[in-house]
């Protein structure tokens, strides 16, 4: 008879598998319960600080790079605002920064908008290209109750107001020693008002680049990555991305340094800078053989970082590009004469002794985007009021603005993404050691990109933002990269800092909103595309509850974080001359060609400016009731017919004389419609 029992062996394998179950299902059951706790566990808003409590997070280990720093931030500063970059000899990325580093055109500014529509980019509902913006266009979406997100839509419209950029043109070639490249043009299907192409326009709304340094990722939808590869905005998303350093093609990855990142893109952008197909090395030899440094551009004599190489007739630079990379550079990154780079068809680099490219030119990406990375770090505001409050000069903001800064950090929410030194949770400290966060949205839980929301400022179809891939199919999300279980990144853009916002308009990554009364009212209603968002939407879009005084309040101090040297282009905020594009000469319906299928250029000058700026600060007394707290012994309350008597405590207004600084001049450039 057989032994029913089971034998030792089967016995241990039956307690080993029941262990194994045992220990899974606790695991998973712990995975549950962790991701609950931290979508339970609500981040607390970091509160305002000081801007100077922060250092300018620089790229790492630059200094294997940059041999004399000085010498970088003056050569960024040439680059950054040299029309002969461009491949007509007119685009410079100033031309879209020019003002508080952002953009106050009004002319010629509109895209269709519907970027990521599956259809491709609308025709225009209105205006059209070289349609001259008013205010009375603004907002783009418009209800009848601006407080009242449900009240009868009475506008809504989804073109975007942006930057005007080149016209539509394919690369040719350099044009040794000449600011304008060889170029086909071709008709733009989009761009034109009869036969004649206008100047094309971005697709987002230009934001500023003054302290744009503390962002981790830039660009509205975080495609210029933290990490730099010396050649283009996408990291290490580009396998091939190489620099020659001894005659190698080697790989580079400079963190801290998105702002390089974000340089490489518009000088080879076909709407912003460039004719289509020209790459960063072209640039490299068209900028290499350039005579001088801003030859059509005026450079004030005290000039913050170029008044030492400033040419004796006031124009341009007592030096040449070569010269200049040769000072701010080590020269093992260009001093190889003996090897160069070929391309091949398919894209693909080699190195031999007879190839295309010479090391300075093929570097030259390297040069462009740090020596820009430097010269921006410098552009830091952190001298606004609210600055000087935090600082402790009880003084600084007046008392509506006190109220402001309340409603900011409390009711308004403001704080929950703006907070911190850098008023913006997208900030290298505040991304580095969270890049994804696991929370409640406002419908259920999913893993977002910190820093980056979707306010229901448009559908969330309309521009998938971080949502999105980039050139070589790969999302732009770090969440979608990484994150298990439900995402919610779509239609989420980078929270813009705050500083200067005043100067800054149109808003949003849509350039819909024209004031900041409009920014605040859309806060206050919860949103445009509240409902139709809701599976990507920020928990914090919400009805608020915002009185009218609440709203005056914030709106209030808001301009208290204006940095007056940049109203009045001081340094570190001052710059050389340079002539913008400003629509074309005529209207919609007409203009005048040159003779070649493009539109004539209308121009603005902005003159340069040397550190001092127009303006200058003074004390001036102001008078302002004020409140202070007083508590009294008194009746608080009845009980019936008799009183009840307590210590009262309430706010008592008072007049106060006091002495604020005040910049009197006249700004060399005024804001968006103005």
């Amino acid at each position: 008879m057989k032994n029913s029992n089971p034998s030792p062996t089967l016995k241990r394998i039956k307690l080993w598998i029941t262990l194994c179950i045992t220990i899974l299902m606790l695991t998973l059951t712990f995975i549950k319960w962790n991701a609950s706790a931290q979508i339970l566990t609500v981040e607390a808003p970091q509160p305002l600080t000081a801007l100077s409590t922060s250092s300018a997070p620089l790229p790492d280990k630059y200094s294997s790079y940059v041999m004399d720093k000085n010498a970088a931030i003056a050569l960024g500063k040439a680059f950054f605002w040299d029309m002969q970059a461009g491949s007509d000899g007119v685009q410079a990325c100033a031309s879209c920064h020019f003002h508080a580093g952002a953009d106050n055109r009004s002319k010629n500014q509109l895209n269709p908008g519907c970027v990521s529509c599956p259809g491709g980019p609308d025709s225009f509902s209105f205006g059209g290209p070289n349609y001259q913006l008013q205010a009375s266009d603004f907002p783009f979406h418009q209800v009848a109750d601006p407080n009242n997100r449900y009240s009868a839509v009475t506008r809504d419209r989804n073109e975007v107001t942006s930057s005007q950029g080149v016209f539509n043109t394919s690369f040719l070639d350099i044009a040794l020693g000449s600011d304008k490249d060889n170029v086909q043009r071709s008709y733009d299907n989009t761009y034109h008002i009869g036969n004649n192409n206008t100047r094309r326009v971005e697709p987002r709304n230009t934001p500023t680049i003054i302290n744009a340094i503390f962002n981790h990722r830039n660009f509205w939808d975080g495609r210029a990555h933290n990490e730099f590869n010396g050649v283009n905005p996408f990291g290490d998303n580009d396998p091939n991305a190489r620099i020659l350093v001894s005659g190698i093609l080697t790989k580079v990855n400079i963190y801290n340094a998105s702002l390089a990142s974000l340089a490489t893109g518009p000088i080879i952008s076909d709407f912003e800078m460039s004719a289509a197909g020209r790459a960063i090395r072209d640039v490299g030899r068209k900028i290499l053989n350039l005579p001088m440094p801003l030859a059509k551009q005026r450079v004030a004599a005290d000039d913050s970082a170029l008044s030492a190489y400033r040419h004796v007739a006031g124009k341009g630079l007592n030096t040449n590009y070569k010269a200049l990379v040769q000072k701010a550079f080590w020269p093992h990154l260009w001093n190889d004469s003996a090897k160069r780079v070929s391309i091949a068809a398919n894209g693909t680099s080699a190195v031999s002794p007879s190839g295309q490219y010479s090391q300075m030119e093929y570097n030259f990406g390297l040069y462009w985007g740090l020596a820009i990375n430097l010269y921006l770090s410098t552009l830091v505001s952190d001298q606004t009021p609210m600055d000087k409050y935090l600082r402790g000069d009880s003084n600084a903001l007046t008392t509506q603005q006190l109220k402001g800064k309340e409603i900011f950090e409390g009711k308004g929410k403001c704080s929950s993404c703006h907070g911190g030194s850098e008023t913006t949770d997208a900030a290298v400290s505040h991304v580095s050691s969270e890049k994804t966060e696991f929370m409640a949205m406002a419908s259920g839980k999913a893993t977002y990109d910190t820093g980056f929301y979707n306010t229901g400022v448009r559908p969330t179809q309309e521009d998938l933002g971080v949502g999105g891939t980039n050139p070589f199919g790969k999302p732009m999300s770090f969440s979608r990269s990484s994150a298990y279980g439900r995402v919610a990144v779509d239609g989420a853009f980078k929270t813009s800092q705050l500083r200067n916002v005043e100067l800054t308009a149109p808003y949003f990554h849509d350039g819909g909103k024209l004031t900041l009364e409009q920014v605040v009212q859309f806060y206050n209603r919860g949103g445009d595309f509240h409902d139709q968002n809701i599976q990507n939407l920020d928990p914090d879009i919400e009805n608020l509850g915002l009185s009218q005084a609440e709203q005056d309040a914030l709106v209030s101090f808001m301009k208290a974080l204006t940095d007056e040297r940049v109203r009045y282009h001081a340094a570190p905020f001052d710059h050389p001359e340079i002539i913008v594009p400003n629509g074309h000469s005529g209207n919609t319906a007409y203009v005048t060609g040159d003779g070649y299928g493009q539109a004539q250029d209308d121009y603005i000058t902005v003159p340069a400016i040397g550190k001092k700026g127009t303006g200058y600060p003074t004390l001036q007394t102001f008078t302002e009731t004020r409140y202070k707290t007083v508590t009294t012994w008194g009746i608080k309350s009845y009980l019936l017919f008799l009183p009840i008597y307590g210590w009262i405590t309430q706010q008592v207004p008072y007049q106060a004389t006091f002495t604020r600084e005040v910049w009197v001049g006249t700004p060399p450039t005024k804001s968006f419609l103005q």
